[in-house]
């Protein structure tokens, strides 16, 4: 079976607007815990744009236009770069309200179908190999750029990997990397250091799991193969909020129910159900079952959903229905302690968040 997957890196311009708008987020929590926030970006060139509302009881302590700039600081937007996050100009007009939020936190005001899936084990953090492997690639070049062998790259990449899958035996055959450059570096200086992180990367997943079988010298691989690429993030390409869904969740192989979870507070039911769903997912695994995916539906004002569907393989512990109510899932998220780091893609490959960790509960198994 052929498995393709694909990751951005943090200084992609979607990511970058996802990033912005978590860290709104963040920002709307530290005035209130209970705020409510639907922001979205968008970006082209040295133009953003803001839009969406908050609800916060008191106000922001920081302008929105400097939590863009300080964003795109963070994630690599300085000279000598293509882009300087100091250039950018903002315009914002996302509306901020001083009142109590619960008017909008404390009920479901939209519809949404939600999907969380699990499966193989703990070694792939739960997720499809492929989805496993070319975000830990990511990982490792964006390190990279910020401090390793590709110090001042990037900090906009994307990555795919093809990857032969058979009974228990993994065999990745080829992987594409496009990353943004110096103009001064050279396309084979440039591929040599992808070429050692991504070995380095290989040789750690290699050294804890043994299904990853391929050595990495019969692995093909692509480096800008378009040619050099200098103006990367907003000077190439437009960004907008909640348009890398796929690499978000579970990479191609797995089915979502398609809301976007940046730049939403953990109220909104698209978010809180979707994290839900996860940890549901990966406790029927965690219990028994080889593959789990649990889809749920909600409706406007029902703070429970109107069905939840297993399917399952094997036999694995079913959630109760009171788990994915959404005053449930409100309280159990709450606070948003990890929201400002999600939107590099940590969703559901970060395994310290709460909804990647599954719950041993005694229950119905199915």
């Amino acid at each position: 079976m052929i498995r393709i997957s694909e990751a951005v890196l943090p200084g992609h311009p979607d990511k970058f607007c996802d990033q912005v708008a978590d860290a709104i987020v963040a920002e709307c929590y530290k005035a209130d815990p209970r705020a409510y926030c639907q922001v979205e970006m968008s970006v082209w060139s040295d133009q953003v744009f803001l839009t969406g509302g908050i609800v916060t009881r008191k106000p922001l302590a920081r302008d929105l236009a400097d939590i863009v700039r300080a964003t795109g600081r963070r994630i690599g937007y300085v000279a000598p770069n293509a882009i300087d996050a100091s250039r950018y100009e903002v315009r914002d007009t996302v509306c901020q309200h001083r009142a109590d939020a619960r008017t909008w936190t404390d009920r479901v005001n939209d519809q949404c179908i939600s999907v969380g899936w699990a499966g193989y084990d703990a070694k792939v953090g739960w997720l499809p190999p492929e989805h496993h492997l070319v975000h830990a690639f990511g990982r490792a070049l964006a390190q990279s750029c910020r401090s390793g062998r590709l110090k001042g790259q990037g900090p906009d990449g994307k990555l795919l990997v093809r990857v032969r899958e058979s009974s228990d035996e993994w065999h990745v055959e080829q992987v594409l990397v496009s990353l943004q450059q110096l103009p001064e570096v050279s396309a084979l200086d440039l591929t040599t250091h992808v070429v050692e992180d991504l070995r380095d990367a290989y040789t750690v997943l290699q050294g804890g799991d043994c299904r990853w079988r391929a050595p990495f010298d019969d692995i093909e691989l692509l480096v800008n193969p378009n040619g050099p690429w200098v103006n990367g993030g907003s000077e190439g390409d437009n960004g907008q909020t909640g348009r890398k869904l796929v690499v978000d969740y579970y990479g191609p192989r797995v089915a979502i129910g398609g809301g976007a979870l940046s730049g939403k507070d953990l109220s909104h039911i698209d978010r809180a159900g979707s994290y839900s769903a996860r940890q549901a997912a990966l406790t029927a695994v965690q219990t028994g079952a080889r593959e789990c995916r649990v889809v749920v539906a909600y409706a406007p004002n029902c703070d429970v959903p109107l069905d939840v569907v297993y399917e399952m393989e094997g036999r694995g512990e079913r959630l109760p229905p009171s788990w994915y109510a959404q005053s449930a899932a409100r309280e159990r998220y709450r606070g948003g302690r990890h929201i400002a780091a999600l939107g590099a893609g940590g969703h559901f490959t970060d395994p310290e968040l709460p909804w990647n960790q599954g719950l041993r509960l005694q229950g119905t198994t199915g």
